[in-house]
C-alpha cells in the first residue's frame, strides 16, 4: 500500500511463512511494478475473494434461470390441503 492510503490504518495484519527464494522473486516483481510485496499479496487475495463471489453469483443466476426453463404451468389449483388428507 502506498503512503497516504487511508485503508492502511484500518486493516488487520496477517502473518504467514514463505521460502526466501519466492520472497526474493516477488519483491523483484513488486519493484518492477512500482509496488510492494504486501500490496501484491493483498491484491492477489482480493482477486481470489472477488472470483469466489462472482462464481457464487453466476451459479445463483444459472439456478434461477433453470426455474424459468424447466418450470411448467400446472394450471389453477383445484384442491385444498384438507381435501388431500380426506379419507
Amino acid at each position: 500500500m502506498r503512503i497516504g492510503d487511508e485503508r492502511e490504518f484500518f486493516m488487520p495484519n496477517i502473518t504467514f511463512s514463505l521460502d526466501e527464494e519466492t520472497i526474493r522473486k516477488v519483491r523483484k516483481i513488486a519493484l518492477e511494478k512500482d509496488t510492494t510485496l504486501t500490496a501484491l499479496v493483498r491484491d492477489f487475495l482480493s482477486s481470489v475473494a472477488k472470483r469466489d463471489e462472482q462464481k457464487k453469483k453466476t451459479a445463483l443466476k444459472k439456478f434461477k434461470a433453470s426455474f424459468k426453463t424447466l418450470s411448467r404451468d400446472m394450471g389453477s389449483r383445484k384442491w385444498t390441503r384438507e381435501s388431500l388428507y380426506e379419507r
